[in-house]
C-alpha cells in the first residue's frame, strides 16, 4: 500500500490519526468509496460493517484487512456524521485529503458505493468487492488472501 496510500495519515471515526503505512502493512485493503446521502451506500455500508467486525473484530487472529473510506460525501460534516452513524471502525482519508479525487480517477470510481479490493502493492484484486461480498459472505476473502499473496492462517 505504500505505493497508494504510503505517508498519508487516516482518520478513525473517533478522530485518531493513524500512519497508513502502519495500519495498513501486510494487509489486503477495501478502498470502500461511498456516501452518507447516497441510499446505496447506506444499504451496503452494515453488511460491510458486519464481515469487518466477523474478519478483523472477533476472528482470532484477525484476519488481514483493513477498509480505507474515502468519502464521496458534499462536506467534511456530511462525512463524519455517516462515519459515526453507520460505520464500522475502519479507517478513512480525510476529507480535505485532496488524494481522494486521484484514487477516484486511478480507480475509475463512476458510481457509488464501490468497494476496490487491493494487493498491499496496490493492485487490483477486484473492483467488485461489494457485489462478492453480497454473493459469497466471508467465503470471498479467502480469495482474496491468496491473490494478496499474504501467509496468514485464515479460514472462513
Amino acid at each position: 500500500m505504500v505505493d497508494v496510500l504510503g505517508g498519508r495519515r487516516l482518520v478513525t471515526c473517533d478522530g485518531a490519526w493513524v500512519e497508513a503505512e502502519a495500519a495498513l502493512q501486510n494487509k489486503v485493503v477495501a478502498l470502500y468509496f461511498a456516501a452518507g446521502r447516497c441510499a446505496p451506500s447506506r444499504d451496503f455500508t452494515p453488511l460491510l460493517c458486519d464481515f469487518y467486525e466477523e474478519l478483523v473484530d472477533e476472528a482470532r487472529p484477525p484476519a488481514p484487512f483493513e477498509v480505507v473510506f474515502v468519502s464521496a460525501d458534499g462536506s467534511a460534516q456530511e462525512m463524519l456524521e455517516f462515519m459515526k452513524e453507520l460505520h464500522g471502525a475502519w479507517l478513512a482519508l480525510p476529507f480535505h485529503d485532496p488524494y481522494r479525487h486521484e484514487l477516484r480517477t486511478r480507480y475509475h470510481i463512476t458510481a457509488i458505493p464501490r468497494l476496490v479490493i487491493l494487493k498491499p502493492s496496490g493492485e487490483v484484486i477486484t473492483d467488485k468487492g461489494r457485489k462478492q461480498i453480497r454473493e459469497r459472505g466471508l467465503a470471498c476473502f479467502q480469495n482474496w488472501v491468496e491473490a494478496a499473496d499474504i501467509f496468514q492462517n485464515f479460514s472462513s
